[in-house]
C-alpha cells in the first residue's frame, strides 16, 4: 500500500535528480564556451530516466584515477549504462570547441522549466498524502 502512495515520488525523485544533473552539464558547457578545443557534453535524458527507473543503470560519475574516491550514486544503481555523451556540432570554429551558445541557453531554459514542474509535482504529491494523513 505504502509502495503505490510513495511510488510516484520516487519517479518524481529520480527525475529531480537526473534534471540537476544536466542542469550542471550544461552550465558547464556554457562556463567552458571560451576553452579551445572544449567538446560540449550532454545526455539523453530519456534514456537515462528509464534507466533510472528500471534499476538497470543510471548515470553516475566515472573514476579517472584509482586514488579517487568514489561517488554515491543518485539514482540507485551502479552499473553506470548511461555515459555522457558529446553534442553534435552545429557550426565549425577555429579554435575546436564545440559549444553552441545559443542552443545551450535555449537547454538550460527548457531544463529549469521542467525542474521547477518536477518539484511542483513533488510538492503537490506531499501536499495531498498530509491532507489525506491529517484527514482534511
Amino acid at each position: 500500500m505504502l509502495e503505490k502512495m510513495v511510488g510516484s515520488m520516487d519517479f518524481q525523485s529520480k527525475a529531480l535528480l537526473l534534471r540537476a544533473e544536466r542542469q550542471r552539464t550544461i552550465a558547464s558547457n556554457i562556463a567552458n564556451v571560451d576553452t579551445p578545443g572544449f567538446v560540449a557534453r550532454d545526455f539523453n535524458f530519456k534514456d537515462a530516466l528509464t534507466a533510472a527507473t528500471s534499476g538497470t543503470g543510471g548515470l553516475v560519475g566515472a573514476k579517472t584515477n584509482t586514488a579517487h574516491l568514489d561517488l554515491p550514486d543518485p539514482v540507485g544503481s551502479s552499473l553506470n549504462a548511461q555515459k555522457l555523451g558529446y553534442s553534435l556540432q552545429s557550426q565549425p570554429n577555429m579554435d575546436n570547441n564545440t559549444v553552441d551558445l545559443d542552443r545551450e541557453r535555449a537547454n538550460f531554459v527548457d531544463n529549469s522549466v521542467r525542474y521547477e514542474a518536477t518539484l511542483r509535482f513533488i510538492n503537490g504529491s506531499a501536499k495531498t498524502m498530509l491532507a489525506a494523513i491529517t484527514g482534511q
